[in-house]
């Protein structure tokens, strides 16, 4: 009896004191915001709420870190992501550590400011403050090959933007008008949360242009050049754990990456998976080519 107490009381020991080392948890954000398929999924709040309100609940936690990896994307999937950050971190008063590996540019820059703190690789991508909108125009191509657009709308501007049919001066500048504010959403932002530590002008910060680690530090776009594991460490200890939080998948997703539906054979889900991946890879590798990536 004497010597199972005594074990226990050691084992009790131990316990204390592995649950008193620092705690931080790690959430990794990467890829594109917004866009997904049956195969790829995007990054969205409805996807990433589930990891944060975990990442965010132990007891005895010192910080959260966000690992960063985005070329950016939809700016109302970016802002609601980073609000939800900032409101769960101001409910649990715990300071948010963010580190960006490849590339945090546009939307993801957008995530890695609702850190506390931003570290960056040397080599890393960071900035593109702006906002940008692409596609094709088609209509000469449809004309040279006999085809009659047919289009009947109620509301003149319900064509806004339609690839099949001439770019009009109002269509452009209606456009130019809307990317204003999401611009100056976006500025507000980066304003608000980084503060004195921007460095440069207006016309430098928010032009859309990229940069490299250490010249986004000497921007004040960040706050160091350091890893994770090397900051977390120098900032809680040697002995501080990270805690990984990952999504939960159920078993056909682990296992074949799609998921279920009744409507469908398994052959007609497969397919349907395939040619949906196919889209969002081609739409996800223009978003990562815009940085040379």
């Amino acid at each position: 009896m004497g010597r199972w107490c005594r074990w226990s009381s050691i084992r009790e020991a131990g316990r204390g004191w592995w649950r008193r080392r620092p705690l931080v948890s790690v959430v990794r954000l990467s890829g594109v915001i917004g866009l997904g398929g049956p195969l790829r999924g995007g990054l969205t709040l409805l996807g990433v709420a589930p990891l944060l309100e975990r990442a965010f609940k132990p007891s005895r936690l010192a910080a959260v870190a966000l690992v960063i990896n985005s070329p950016g994307g939809s700016p109302v999937q970016s802002a609601l992501i980073a609000r939800r950050v900032r409101q769960l971190a101001d409910e649990r008063k715990l300071p948010v550590l963010a580190f960006v590996e490849d590339v945090a540019a546009s939307g993801g820059y957008w995530l890695a400011c609702a850190a506390d703190e931003i570290y960056v690789d040397e080599n890393s991508i960071v900035g593109s403050v702006g906002v940008i909108s692409a596609g094709f125009g088609f209509s000469e191509l449809i004309a040279r090959h006999g085809i009659e657009r047919r289009v009947h709308t109620s509301g003149e501007r319900k064509t806004l933007l339609d690839p099949f049919r001439p770019e009009t001066p109002e269509d452009v500048a209606r456009l130019k008008a809307l990317q204003a504010e999401i611009h100056a959403s976006f500025r507000a932002m980066v304003r608000d949360r980084r503060g004195e530590r921007l460095k440069g002008d207006d016309d430098t910060l928010f032009s859309g242009e990229f940069w490299l680690g250490r010249r986004a530090l000497e921007l004040g776009l960040v706050d160091g050049v350091d890893d994770i594991r090397s900051r977390l460490r120098a900032r809680f200890g040697a002995k501080v754990r990270l805690r990984p939080v990952e999504e939960e998948k159920g078993w056909l997703s682990r296992h074949v990456g799609i998921s279920a539906g009744p409507e469908r054979t398994a052959e007609g889900r497969a397919a349907a998976a395939a040619v949906g991946a196919a889209l969002a890879a081609v739409e996800e590798r223009a978003w990562w080519a815009l940085y040379g990536l």
